[in-house]
């Protein structure tokens, strides 16, 4: 699919040229054609992008979902794309970025979440099983700090 965004089109033009992924092209064949246009109204014209806002809007809010809306959509594909491994020109090829600016803020996001993730299991106990160490160090004889040999589990 090709596309030029609507934003900025008149001063700098982005065209992006991105696959239909296959639950997207299912929906698309599904979907009555006979409009230039992917979202119509009720009366058959394309959608002003404050109207299909204000009609998503109203659409999320139906469903119960309050928080929810079409650029949060966008946002969440961005995340989502991240915390699989996309990395910053790839998110900048797939959501028209012309800088790393806003790339970098998902990918930053997702290393955080992978990183605190894999870290956690450093808080448990039971992490290293065979040895035991003291949190803190004992005073030894002379008045200088030496750490003990450490004690094997027995068990």
């Amino acid at each position: 699919m090709t596309i030029t965004q609507a934003k900025n089109r008149a001063r700098r033009p982005v065209t992006l040229s991105i696959p239909v992924l296959p639950e997207l092209q299912a929906v698309i064949d599904q979907t009555p054609t006979g409009n230039l246009a992917f979202l119509v109204t009720q009366f058959g014209k394309p959608f002003t992008p404050d109207g299909f806002g204000n009609w998503f809007r109203k659409r999320c809010d139906e469903a119960g979902l309050p928080n929810c809306s079409a650029h949060g959509l966008r946002k969440a594909g961005a995340a989502i794309a991240a915390e699989n491994g996309a990395t910053e020109r790839q998110l900048m090829a797939i959501f028209g970025w012309s800088t790393m600016k806003e790339a970098a803020r998902y990918t930053k996001a997702a290393r955080q979440k992978v990183l605190a993730a894999s870290g956690m299991k450093l808080l448990r106990p039971d992490q290293n099983p065979n040895e035991t160490v003291p949190l803190f160090p004992t005073q030894g004889d002379g008045g200088t700090k030496s750490l003990p040999k450490p004690l094997k589990n027995k068990g």
